[in-house]
């Protein structure tokens, strides 16, 4: 096929692929300069191949684009297919091993490839062919591996759609609970407001009605003294005893006066306005030293909206990140580095665990360790990462106080309702977590009372 088409492209002239090609009248081509050479040998300008007379051309036969682009076209693929030697110009027939590049017959005999080892090309295709597969399937793993690596991203970017929106819905519904309460408190302290004003008004109009009646009865003595006093000598003095004892039997009265009393007491309503309602609000507002991290949950852990209690529960389908370490296992969203810290947990069920996990600081390395009360089959027991079991003799705990204290370096197990000492651990921490664990009924944290000091 390749031979043919060679062929089609070639000159008839000069039996080699176009140059330059030219078309006559007659649809048959030729290199120019072969055409040119054929006419200068005949008195008579004719088709070297068809023999028909060619008309005059002022400027010479036209160009054959087509068929010049053909034959730049072939020349360029034969190139690829059968590539050259840039030195000698021969055909690149042998692969040298050593160089790992193709060589000819020239190359091979020369001082560049002394004592290096051949192969035809068409062995060393096929060998390198599929050392390149073998070095080329690692990189398919990886891709594999990469694709599945961003299916998961995909799904932790749709995880973390859901938590937001989640967290969204949860911080408009505690600001909701503020808001009405805030309403609920203002509301209240409006109708508290509004009663005083009323009752004090009332108060008000009911001195001034008896200030009306003590006015009233005054001018009509005041009026009717007066009238006597205007009358004649003799009936002035017939009425003079009845008009002094009228005057005698209406005292003065004293002045009534505004009491501090009858006023709006307007410090007890604005007198520490905000914290009054802050401290009512406390009733509302809880506190939890520990709150639970829902990225290190097990996905089989269903943590509470306010993430302070644990319960089992339906697998759930949760990115795999790097902080779910433990399985089965939901850590504290805070770890502790200094200082002390103390929560309680309230247990219950069949099968839990309640302690901590982190990183202790053992000579010159650091190590992973964990310490926990640990509740199965009706026995309490003390376990660790690195150590034996310590079976506890204590029954019906409800309640696990835990307490790690970094400057004297120790971790105490307590039973808050009897105050008794379950277990205590000595050792250098250095990065501690809380960590719970629950395979039947909810673990819950216990809030802390909130104290003021004024």
């Amino acid at each position: 096929m390749a031979s043919n088409l060679e062929q089609d492209l070639s000159c008839s002239i000069c039996r080699d692929l176009f140059r330059d090609p030219v078309v006559l009248c007659c649809s048959h081509s030729f290199c120019r300069d072969c055409l040119q050479t054929w006419w200068n040998q005949s008195p008579i300008k004719t088709c070297p191949f068809c023999q028909r007379r060619c008309k005059r051309y002022t400027d010479g036969p036209p160009l054959n684009l087509a068929l010049k682009n053909a034959v730049e076209s072939y020349k360029e693929q034969r190139a690829l297919q059968q590539p050259e030697c840039s030195l000698h110009s021969e055909k690149l027939r042998l692969f040298c091993l050593d160089h790992q590049e193709m060589i000819c017959w020239v190359c091979r005999d020369s001082r560049t490839h002394k004592d290096h080892r051949f192969s035809p090309i068409e062995e060393a295709a096929p060998d390198l062919r599929e050392q390149l597969r073998r070095n080329m399937e690692p990189l398919q793993d990886k891709l594999k591996v990469l694709d599945q690596s961003r299916g998961k991203f995909e799904e932790a970017a749709a995880h973390i759609s859901l938590q937001a929106e989640q967290t969204q819905t949860q911080i408009r519904a505690e600001f909701e609970k503020l808001h009405q309460c805030l309403r609920d408190e203002e509301e209240s302290r409006m109708k508290a407001l509004r009663e005083e004003e009323e009752q004090k008004i009332q108060n008000m109009k009911d001195k001034m009605a008896a200030l009306s009646r003590d006015m009233e009865a005054l001018s009509k003595t005041i009026s009717e003294t007066e009238e006597q006093l205007r009358a004649a000598d003799a009936s002035f003095l017939l009425q003079y005893k009845t008009a002094e004892e009228r005057l005698q039997r209406c005292p003065l009265v004293e002045e009534p006066q505004i009491k501090q009393s009858d006023l709006i007491h307007q410090a007890k309503h604005l007198g520490n306005l905000g914290f009054n309602i802050w401290m009512n609000m406390k009733k509302l507002v809880q506190f939890f030293p520990v709150v639970l991290d829902p990225n290190t949950a097990a996905p089989d852990l269903i943590l509470s909206e306010d993430l302070t209690s644990v319960r089992k529960g339906k697998k759930q389908k949760v990115p795999n990140n790097s902080g779910r370490l433990i399985d089965g296992f939901v850590d504290g969203s805070e770890s502790f580095v200094s200082g002390t810290h103390s929560w309680e947990v309230e247990v219950g069920g069949k099968s839990w665990f309640v302690g901590v996990g982190g990183d202790v600081q053992r000579g010159a390395n650091t190590e992973f360790e964990t310490w926990f009360i640990f509740f199965t089959d009706g026995e309490y027991s003390a376990v660790s990462y690195s150590g034996p079991d310590k079976p506890l003799s204590v029954k019906n705990l409800q309640r696990v106080r835990v307490r790690l204290d970094f400057d004297t370096n120790t971790l105490t197990f307590t039973d808050p309702d009897t105050n008794t000492d379950l277990h205590t651990v000595t050792d250098s921490f250095a990065k501690i977590a809380p960590c719970l664990l629950t395979r039947d009924a909810p673990l819950k944290i216990s809030p802390k009372s909130i104290t003021v000091t004024v």
